[in-house]
């Protein structure tokens, strides 16, 4: 006969046996509890209940005598019945199935006939296959004092923003999408808590984040967190995103409004279709301040925000503006490259007066298709956007002489420092091609406000940390000039390709570079020249790189 004992202190809960049951190996006969867990002693193997010594609610302490048992022949078996599914398991299924798009069709089917995809498909577009790890995906709206929990998860998933990492083309990447049809993408208490987890997560591993903004501002009626919220002002987000040292890259398509409009507008580089709409108060806001009555397309239209400069790059719809910002995310790395097809000799004409397109020149020196041209409806004077040359990512500034003759303008040098300073903050090298004949002059032009903005460059180039070289096409005069080129002047990577009308060459070149400093002066046949250049870059870059 064996006698189960107490392995130690417990108390007991359940007592399955009585004397005379025939139990089979691994069956339950007495089940104790300790600190609320529950123990199971089982059956070693098939036996028969000669004793039982303890009751339910009995105290135990070790060595304490339980039941006592002998060996049985069992004559039959029982069949194993399979384990009912759980109850917990299947809640968390369902409440997963609510996230799917295919459980709210009518709201899709809305979404798709409006012309714009789901967040989820935006997510799914834009993360390599297999790699979106969602952070928060089971919260809802704080209205539980207020809404049936059923309600709640039917209705609020997410709380309206999906949240999470992945990889885009192998890079690690994090992401926000705003739920356009929980609420009309307003933004909730747990809405803002997700956001801020995961900008804390992105800043821990250093992530890009890509915000894919929509809807309206704060959401008036999350009661369950009234007493928290003090006039809903201690919403850390707007701050935690601001402060994100990584790229932000925010995309815009439908309605964006208030506090969404807000994160978009702090983002480095803002990608937005032309069915969008973009301002800092939606009709509800306008009204309610009593400045009229107005239809949410009057409010910020993207032919607008492209004019004001607010839209970095305007594209037709969802799929190219995620594809745009896979672009982008992706001038970290070298790609393969192919020389343009352009002969460079004519781009410039020999006639000093006669304009010409820039464009041109920069398409015949960046590798074929690489140019992405930002701002393309802002700052006329000043052409800005990201290009490889040799496969090489850098960021290229060049003046425009189709418009006042290249001179630089407000708009224009507000466009090119913000401009240098998203490169500086991406680690981007930058070339800059020079054809201007300085700063616009003249009391028009200081209606605008033109020494505080053209002024900005000034800062951003003595800022710059990156490497820098600029081709002089032609024209190199006085301020302008000297903001166009200033980290090349301080850093001794300057090139004068047609040096004709250069009258300050002679500034002195001092760097702390440990490649030998390279300063081209004087005149150059052809504008061959500037495809050296950029090789040079690339080998000081390369050479950066390495130390």
């Amino acid at each position: 006969m064996t006698v189960l004992t107490a392995d130690g202190a417990a108390m007991v809960a359940e007592v399955r046996v009585a004397v005379g049951d025939l139990v089979p190996k691994g069956g339950v006969l007495i089940a104790t509890e300790l600190m609320k867990m529950r123990h199971e002693i089982l059956a070693p193997e098939d036996v028969r209940i000669m004793a039982v010594h303890v009751a339910v609610g009995d105290e135990l302490h070790g060595g304490m005598p339980l039941v006592s048992l002998e060996a049985a022949q069992m004559q039959t078996t029982v069949d194993a019945k399979p384990d009912a599914p759980r109850p917990e398991f299947i809640d968390f299924e369902n409440r997963m199935a609510l996230l799917d798009d295919n459980a709210r069709p009518d709201a899709v089917a809305k979404r798709h006939a409006d012309g714009y995809r789901t967040a989820r498909e935006n997510i799914k577009d834009l993360f390599d296959p297999e790699t979106f790890n969602e952070y928060g995906a089971l919260a809802v709206a704080a209205q539980r004092t207020r809404k049936a929990e059923e309600e709640l998860q039917a209705k609020s998933q997410a709380d309206g923003i999906i949240c999470g990492t992945g990889l885009v083309n192998g890079r690690p990447v994090a992401a926000m999408a705003v739920d356009y049809m929980v609420m009309a993408g307003t933004q909730g208490y747990q809405h803002h808590r997700k956001m801020d987890r995961l900008i804390e997560v992105a800043g821990r591993d250093r992530l890009p984040i890509v915000l894919f903004a929509e809807g309206g501002g704060g959401r008036p009626n999350d009661a369950d967190v009234d007493p928290l919220i003090a006039a809903g002002l201690n919403v850390p987000s707007f701050r935690n995103f601001a402060a994100h040292k990584g790229p932000k890259i925010g995309i815009v398509a439908g309605y964006c409004f208030a506090g969404n409009a807000a994160l978009f507008g702090v983002c480095d580089l803002r990608i937005a279709t032309k069915k969008s709409w973009v301002g800092m108060g939606g009709p509800a806001m306008i009204e309610g301040g009593g400045l009229g009555r107005f239809a949410a397309k009057d409010i910020g239209p993207s032919d607008l925000q492209m004019e004001t400069g607010l839209i970095d790059l305007r594209v037709e719809d969802e799929r190219s503006a995620v594809l745009a910002a896979k672009q982008v995310l992706g001038m970290s790395d070298t790609a393969s490259w192919q020389n343009p097809d352009a002969d460079l000799r004519d781009i410039v004409p020999s006639d000093r007066t006669r304009a010409y397109d820039m464009r041109r020149a920069i398409a015949g020196i960046v590798d074929d298709d690489s140019f992405l041209e930002l701002r393309q409806k802002f700052g006329d004077g000043i052409i800005t956007g990201f290009a490889r040359v040799k496969g090489r990512p850098l960021g290229l500034l060049a003046n425009n002489p189709l418009h006042l003759g290249g001179a630089i303008d407000a708009q224009a040098g507000d466009k090119a420092a913000r401009f240098l300073q998203l490169c500086d903050a991406w680690g981007l090298p930058a070339l800059t091609l020079c054809d201007t004949p300085g700063f616009m002059v003249g009391p028009e032009v200081e209606a605008t406000g033109q020494v505080a903005h053209v002024s900005r460059l000034f800062l951003a180039g003595a800022h710059f940390s990156q490497p820098l070289v600029t081709v002089i096409l032609r024209k190199a005069y006085g301020l302008g000039a000297m903001a166009m080129a200033v980290v090349a002047v301080l850093t001794g990577l300057s090139f004068v390709v047609l040096g004709r009308q250069v009258n300050w060459v002679r500034w002195a070149s001092k760097g702390p570079l440990s490649l030998a400093h390279v300063t081209i002066w004087g005149r150059s046949k052809t504008t061959k020249h500037a495809k050296q250049s950029c090789s040079v870059l690339s080998m000081h870059c390369m050479h950066v790189a390495k130390r």
